[in-house]
Parts: structure tokens; sequence; C-alpha cells
């Protein structure tokens, strides 16, 4: 392996401060409630609003700030994340009368969460896809309550317009204004206008990260997300500028994002780091991608397609890119992603808005063990169990014996009555 371009090493922050802060935070929001989120509010984001939640004259007041095509935009998009939530639901089903053995019957249900908190970032950018991402798939899911929080525009008091019809397009119940570890907080544990919610799902910057760490418990989260990332394999056969592209369209989301690129061919990699060069050149947003590719972008060339598997696996990427030109050879060798954009036409970008696919995935490794929101974040798998007397009577002398092994002899004789 050969190293033409190095990233910085990720060192592990002093996550003590930042853990105060927030501790701080969702302690004032739990004691003082309501006060607390618009005293955050006014503190943060110059923001005097007395109503936390987004009236329906503010929704109304949003489409009229958007064109006819931006409108139709959204809901294209939606269109295609709804059809793709849809048919993953249909792949989650019940399970009725599995018998292990003569006269017990098992099974399980399919039970959507009660309510739930999209949590949707402004920070850099008004990230009105996300909205869509994480409301489509709860309200297939069968959500009850789909509730749904983002930032304020610094000194205006309302969130972004595009934002805000994004949500109402993709059927959320209720929308609040509030953003930060104490939107967090608020819909953990409850304030006079925001009830408790069962579970908070969507990304945010390194205070929310935290907030839903400390949250976790007392409720349910997708997953702690960190900094956006890309890796690219790829064999030569593509196109340097494609390559170059997709790097940078990661590496524009912040100065920590990652973008990769394994090689088998050493000129290609030079020559995708010349395009990029060129492209930091004209890149609207080249002030932040530029400083996050000079530190955290990287360009390796591997001896072999196994080996550049093999740095994937361990890697475990949040986007993965096969810009190969037999790709379906190695597909299944990947195990460890958290999406797969498979060929030089499938841009990592277009997940990113309106093929369908959830663009809210894991980061920092965790896809070795989770992949990215679906309609599945929001369903419980919850077993049941019937028997008859006879396999009752059955079975009670195997569990005696288990359960007097393990010195529980409440429930061994539990087991005996029913012998």
């Amino acid at each position: 392996m050969k190293i033409l371009k190095k990233s910085q090493e990720r060192t592990e922050e002093d996550r003590r401060e930042l853990s105060r802060l927030v501790q701080d935070i969702i302690d004032n929001v739990r004691a003082n409630k309501d006060e607390a989120l618009k005293e955050y509010g006014r503190k943060f984001d110059a923001c005097e609003r007395e109503q936390i939640r987004v009236s329906k004259d503010e929704i109304e007041e949003a489409y009229a700030q958007l064109s006819e095509e931006e409108i139709a935009d959204l809901k294209a998009a939606a269109s295609n994340i709804r059809a793709f939530a849809k048919a993953q639901r249909e792949t989650v089903k019940p399970l009725e009368n599995f018998s292990p053995m003569p006269g017990i019957f098992l099974g399980h249900r399919i039970i959507p969460v009660n309510s739930c908190c999209c949590y949707v970032p402004g920070g850099n950018y008004p990230l009105y896809s996300t909205a869509l991402m994480l409301i489509i798939p709860a309200k297939v899911a069968g959500v009850k309550r789909v509730a749904a929080c983002s930032p304020v525009m610094k000194g205006k008091g309302k969130i972004n317009p595009k934002t805000l019809v994004a949500m109402d397009i993709a059927g959320v119940d209720e929308i609040y204004a509030v953003g930060g570890a104490q939107a967090i907080a608020a819909f953990s544990y409850g304030t006079e206008e925001i009830a408790p919610v069962d579970m908070i799902v969507g990304p945010g910057n390194r205070f929310v990260t935290e907030a839903k760490r400390q949250c976790y418990g007392q409720v349910g989260i997708d997953f702690v997300a960190g900094p956006s990332e890309v890796l690219v394999i790829a064999d030569g056969s593509g196109t340097p500028a494609v390559v170059a592209a997709d790097l940078l369209a990661q590496s524009e989301h912040d100065v920590n994002a990652k973008g990769m690129l394994v090689t088998t061919d050493e000129t290609f990699g030079k020559a995708v780091i010349e395009a990029v060069e060129a492209e930091l050149q004209v890149l609207e947003t080249a002030e932040i991608a530029r400083k996050s590719w000079k530190t955290y972008g990287e360009v390796v060339v591997v001896d072999d397609i196994q080996e550049a598997v093999d740095l994937v696996n361990d890697y475990a990427p949040e986007h993965l890119e096969l810009n190969l030109k037999n790709p379906e050879e190695v597909i299944e060798g990947f195990v460890n992603y958290g999406s797969m954009f498979i060929g030089e036409n499938t841009a990592e970008v277009f997940g990113d808005y309106a093929s369908g696919t959830n663009h809210t995935l894991p980061t920092l490794k965790a896809a070795r063990y989770t992949g990215g929101v679906w309609v599945g974040t929001f369903l419980k798998t919850c077993t049941q169990q019937s028997m008859t007397a006879e396999a009752s009577k059955k079975l009670a002398p195997l569990v005696s014996r288990l359960a007097d092994g393990e010195g529980l002899m409440g429930h061994k004789a539990a087991a005996d009555i029913r012998k």
C-alpha cells in the first residue's frame, strides 16, 4: 500500500468540557422547560419568538416564499424516498404460529414506536433534504406522532422556509423552532409546549450528538453520528474529475468531513488529486472544502482490489462508491458500509437528495454494527407465545431443571406448578 495523500489522524476529542456543558443544558431544560428553551434561543440565535411550535400560518408563509419548481422538486424527491420506504416496509413481516415442538406456538408482531422527533440541522446549510429522509420513513412505518424540530435562522426567529415546506410535504404532525442540545433535552424529558417522544433521530453538531448520547435510555436514538465520510474505490477505468467532484461534495459539508480515494492505479490517483485542486479553484464552497480536503482528504494506492475490500471493511465508511469497470465481481465482499453507490453513473449526491435511499447513515466506523436510518428504525419486533396444556406439562421439567441449575427457585416453582 502506498499513500499519495495522507490525512491527519482524528484524535479523541477531550469530551469532558463538552459533556459538562451539555449536561448543564439538559439540567436547565429539565428544570425550567420552555423558559430555558427561549433563553437559549435568545442567546444562540437572537430569537425572540414566544411560541416554540410552528403555526399553520408560518407553514403557509413558507410555501409562499418558494417557487413552483422548488416545491415540485421537493415533492419529486419525497415521492422516490416514500416509494423505497414502502418497499422496505413490505419486507418486514409479522411471524405467526411457528412451532418448535408440538403444542408450542411462537411469533412476533411488528409494532411502530408511538412517537418520534426528527432533528433537522440548520448549521452551515439548511438541510431540508434531511427532513424528507427522517419524516417519510417514520410516517411509512406508522408512527402515530411524528414531530420535527430545526434551529431558526439567526436573527429571524423562523426556520428556513424550504425546510418547513419539506417537513410539511413529508407529512410531519408537529414542528418546533428549536435546535441544539436543548432541543434533544426537550424532546427527551418534555416541556410545557413539547411533549416527550419515544425516539429521536437525525444528525447534528457535536452538542446535539453529545446530548443524544446523554439522553439515550430516557429516549431511543438512531445512532451517534460524526462528520460525513465518503470512500471511493477506483481501478482507473473511470474519470478523475468525476471522482474529484464526489470527494469534494463530501468535503464541503464541514471542515471535519472526510473524502478518501483507494485505487489500484497510481496514475489515476495522482490525476484525481490534480482534479481536486482544479475544482477547488472554482468551487463556491471552496473555503470549507479546501480545509476539509487538506486536513482529512486521503489517497491510497493498493496492490489489488482485494486489498481495497479489506481496507473498506476495516474503515467501515458512511458512503462507499465503487468506481470500477466490473463492480459486481466484488460487491459481496463488502460488509461494513452505510450505503453503497455502484458504478460511475451512481453519484453519492443522488442518494443525498432524490434517488430514494436514506442519507442518514452511520459514521466513524459505526457501520460495523448498524445500517442507516430506514423504515425499520421506527419498528419494534415484539415476540409472543402460547402453548397447549400438554406442551406446558412436557416443557415444564426441562425448565425446572434449568432454573434449579441457576439457583432461581422461584423460576423452578413456576415451572413445577404446571407439571
